[in-house]
């Protein structure tokens, strides 16, 4: 497929996913609601041909913002029974800070806000029109960047911890295996909606659901209070493709800030808190023998050492050093890099937990692709980002517009090898973006 018949295509993906109140689904059937940072890779493809439509997808997320700062990961704007669990079992309006106005979940998902935003001025043909819509939201998704350090950082590191696995985007990660032997959860009834949709096989075990399940029980029974979150979840870890996203965001919200002019107090708050973030991310989150970031669990005090496409997600925000960096790239081309792998697997293909088909045990996704593309384009490491951008490209026009992709390349050339949601939202964006480079 040419490239001018895949940008036809993707968009013709977007907008037809697009709801009439203002927000784009992931795909159809599997995820019929508004995602949260699937929102903000979605309006970085829309600002490219539909601006307002780019507009319409950050706004409708920010007004479902919590009185303190907070912005879900699911907004159920509306009815829907194709997914499983919905608004009656997460329950949001248990917690008094909530947003009266639209149910939501109790958690959230990486901040690529600022991210999005910042891409959005860029791709603008209409800088003034831009400038008015970033000062008229920036300062919600500054707040969002702030809820973080005042209500996910227990230890004053500048680093947010995520108290369920959804919160880190990669939802069933093999890394989460080592988290799930520790607990007792009870096996619970419940019919799920996803392997309707989707092959079983490609899809989270019912014992990870249980698991996933208990710990939204235990945050509703707390009525969605961080400090008691904090306190009695099973589940609390520092993600380094979480904190890396929320330090991006910053650096684009400082960047923003200063370009609208006028707002020194909060770029200096923003930079103190940065700084204080990148500092403890590399002296705690980094394992010199692996030579990559993982990530840390807070509840047994020690590094999870196991390397995933997050471990690379620091690229992106620039946390590592030059020199830091080389290594760390190393890690990647070693283990993810041989040529008869697309880059970037999202875990270690080296390791026995490797499974290239099943969601977040091995796959390649669009959305990290991009992250790493570009972080690798900040430390000059042109090639390898002109690799990711061209076996991103070529995945997508072999197999289609899938959720994920199988990461072995002999399989694309045999058969179909793209999997989970299919006319999938964010890779449809993210390769408009691409192309567009």
């Amino acid at each position: 497929m040419k490239h001018q018949q895949l940008l036809t295509k993707a968009k013709e993906i977007l907008l037809n996913n697009f709801q009439e109140k203002g927000f784009t689904i992931p795909c159809k059937g599997l995820y019929p609601f508004q995602w949260n940072w699937d929102s903000g890779f979605i309006a970085i493809g829309f600002a490219h041909f539909d601006m307002e439509k780019a507009k319409k997808e950050i706004k409708t997320l920010i007004d479902s913002q919590w009185s303190n700062g907070f912005i879900p990961h699911i907004i159920f704007h509306n009815k829907s029974d194709t997914y499983f669990p919905g608004p009656n079992f997460h329950r949001s309006d248990l917690s008094k800070l909530s947003n009266t106005n639209v149910p939501t979940t109790g958690m959230t998902q990486p901040h690529v806000l600022g991210i999005a935003l910042e891409r959005m001025y860029e791709i603008a043909e209409n800088k003034e029109a831009m400038i008015r819509f970033i000062k008229e939201n920036i300062d919600a998704i500054y707040n969002f960047s702030l809820y973080f350090y005042n209500h996910r950082d227990p230890l004053d590191e500048g680093l947010a911890y995520i108290y369920h696995n959804w919160e880190s985007g990669t939802d069933n990660s093999p890394i989460w295996d080592d988290i799930w032997d520790t607990m007792d959860s009870p096996s619970l009834e419940f019919k799920r909606k996803d392997t309707g949709h989707v092959d079983a096989s490609q899809r989270p075990s019912k014992r990870e659901y249980d698991h996933y399940l208990h710990i939204i029980e235990i945050a509703k029974k707390h009525n969605y209070d961080d400090a008691k979150i904090a306190e009695f979840s099973p589940f609390l870890v520092q993600d380094p493709l979480f904190n890396s996203v929320l330090i991006s965001s910053n650096k684009a919200l400082i960047r923003l800030y200063e370009l609208i002019g006028g707002y020194e107090e909060k770029v200096e708050k923003l930079k103190s808190l940065t700084q204080k973030s990148i500092r403890n991310f590399n002296s705690k989150l980094f394992d010199e023998k692996l030579g990559a970031y993982c990530h840390y669990d807070l509840r047994k005090g020690k590094l999870l050492r196991y390397v995933s496409s997050s471990s690379f997600s620091p690229l992106h925000a620039e946390i590592p050093t030059k020199e830091r960096a080389e290594k760390l790239i190393y890690t990647m081309m070693k283990k993810f890099g041989n040529e008869h792998q697309y880059l970037c697997a999202s875990f270690d293909p080296t390791h026995e937990r490797f499974n290239p088909k099943k969601y977040w045990r091995g796959p390649v996704w669009i959305n990290l692709n991009w992250l790493l593309y570009h972080g690798l384009k900040k430390y000059d490491y042109t090639h390898i980002a002109e690799r990711i951008k061209k076996e991103s490209i070529e995945i997508i026009e072999k197999n289609g517009f899938y959720e994920y992709f199988d990461a072995r390349k002999e399989i694309s050339e045999k058969q179909a090898a793209g999997y989970g949601g299919n006319n999938f939202s964010w890779s449809a964006a993210l390769l408009i973006d691409l192309l567009n480079e």
